[in-house]
């Protein structure tokens, strides 16, 4: 069907099957090429709202005092065993939360097609840069020697096992790729797997728990502030790669196979073991008044959330939550003000906090 706009002696015909072709071509890979980034008409509605509400819930490190940090830092309020739990926190994310930026802009945004897909991962990409300079403002602000949080991300085997993990599947895509082969596809759709459900979803929880501990305890409220704000971001980058997963399979149900899926599986399971052992270099004794043990059953409770969210079958049936406390310290729409001594919202009116108890 055509539509024709006449303007003065001017006529302009618009083909509607045409525009509807064009529609129908977009997909999340192999999808029509366009140089326009023409976002309208929307076929994945979800990656728009997600781009809403992250906008909406934009936050910047400076925006958080760290005055009473840098009082519990230098006094003797805290133990040695606390201190080494923000170190082994600044230690890892400070560098890991770069890993994943650089793997949402130069790895999957770069492959993806539909350009609704690549606006909400450019913004992904964009709160990952917001994560890693909010510890390097930690850093600035406790005085912290940054070779020091270098050497830890270097040297620390956990934390290179860790890295080395995730790393391994972001370098197997960074070539020229046919993705219209069923192997490649599969590389993509475990990438996706690994940093979305893996890494933030589950390896992110370990240390982010130890973290909010001692907040709860009134201790670094700063830093403790802004890994709330991050564990919000990252609730929603979770959902970003497992809606992202779940139709990336959908549209390509071939390699949706019983062994890719027993692979899956497998790598959610020595992504467990190795945040398991990095729990234990971050807790060599007991501290916040919680195990080690308690945070790995912790990771396993998290890890079949996981896990159940991309349809495939639990690691731990039957786990359950031992840290309930931590969904309360996840809502976040509800926050003082660091100025002005009130209470308000720390969010734009536009969107709704995307934490629920869902993340944990």
């Amino acid at each position: 069907m055509e539509k024709t706009y006449k303007i003065g002696n001017r006529e302009f015909p618009l083909d509607q099957e045409k525009a509807e072709l064009a529609f129908a071509a977009k997909k999340v890979i192999n999808g029509r090429k366009s140089m326009t980034f023409n976002l309208l008409p929307l076929k994945y509605q979800w990656a728009y709202e997600l781009y809403r509400i992250m906008k909406a819930n934009h936050w910047e490190p400076e925006d958080i005092q760290m005055q009473k940090d840098v009082e519990q830092w230098r006094s003797h309020d805290v133990s040695q065993n606390e201190r080494w739990i923000i170190m082994m926190g600044i230690g890892y994310f400070s560098a890991a939360e770069g890993i994943v930026g650089d793997n949402v802009q130069h790895v999957v945004r770069e492959l993806v097609t539909a350009p609704e897909l690549k606006l909400v991962l450019g913004r992904h990409a964009h709160e990952e840069n917001i994560h890693a300079d909010s510890l390097l403002y930690m850093i600035s602000s406790l005085g912290i020697n940054p070779h020091e949080c270098e050497a830890m991300f270097e040297q620390i085997p956990t934390i290179v096992k860790k890295n080395e993990f995730v790393t391994r599947t972001s370098n197997a895509l960074r070539r020229d790729l046919d993705l219209t082969q069923i192997e490649n596809k599969k590389l993509l759709a475990k990438n996706i797997f690994v940093f979305g459900q893996c890494m933030e979803g589950t390896q992110f929880y370990g240390l982010f728990g130890m973290i909010l501990a001692l907040y709860r305890q009134n201790k670094f409220p700063g830093i403790g502030q802004m890994f709330r704000y991050t564990l919000r971001d990252e609730s929603n980058h979770i959902e970003v790669f497992r809606n992202l997963f779940m139709d990336l399979i959908e549209e390509n149900p071939e390699i949706w196979t019983p062994e890719f899926r027993e692979e899956l599986v497998e790598t959610m399971r020595e992504a467990i073991t190795l945040e398991k052992e990095f729990i234990r270099d971050c807790l060599p004794v007991n501290a916040v008044g919680l195990s080690a043990d308690e945070f790995c059953l912790y990771i396993d409770f998290i890890a079949d959330r996981r896990l159940a969210g991309c349809g495939l079958p639990a690691l731990s049936p039957g786990a359950t939550n031992p840290l309930p406390w931590l969904a309360d310290l996840m809502d976040v729409r509800k926050e003082q003000n660091f100025f002005e001594g009130k209470v308000t919202d720390y969010q734009k009116s536009s969107a709704l906090a995307h934490s629920s108890d869902d993340d944990l």
